[in-house]
């Protein structure tokens, strides 16, 4: 079992920036894939950014690029969202989801492989 954990959520005015933060623990935790997904009211939940399990692999959807990175620490096996330059249709509940490495890359969060999800943290953004 792997639990994750996010925090770091808020409210932010356009233009500013947040940093969430995904702790990942349980067995094998660090064996991991870990992706930010996010979900606004009357959408469906999409892909944000993702980091392999070395902390060697990124990868962004084309809405964020420029302007939100991620990263993991190893040690405190958690995976970081620092967003910057936040627009209002980044306004969202964001998700962090864990995918065993062995089985590679693949960031759609309608991927059952995507074992382990938290509960969401939620960032609100005002114009």
């Amino acid at each position: 079992q792997v639990q994750l954990l996010e925090s770091g959520g808020g409210l932010v005015q356009a233009g500013g920036s947040l940093r969430l933060s995904c702790a990942v623990s349980g067995h094998l935790a660090s064996n991991y894939n870990v992706g930010w997904f996010r979900q606004a009211p009357g959408k469906e939940r999409e892909f944000v950014a993702g980091i392999s399990y070395s902390g060697r692999v990124t990868a962004f959807a084309d809405s964020v690029k420029g302007r939100f990175t991620i990263s993991r620490d190893k040690d405190l096996n958690t995976v970081y969202l620092q967003m910057y330059d936040l627009y209002p249709e980044d306004a969202a509940v964001y998700y962090c989801a864990a995918r065993l490495s062995a089985l590679g890359y693949h960031w759609d969060p309608k991927d059952p492989a995507y074992d382990y999800w938290g509960r969401g943290t939620q960032v609100t953004v005002s114009s």
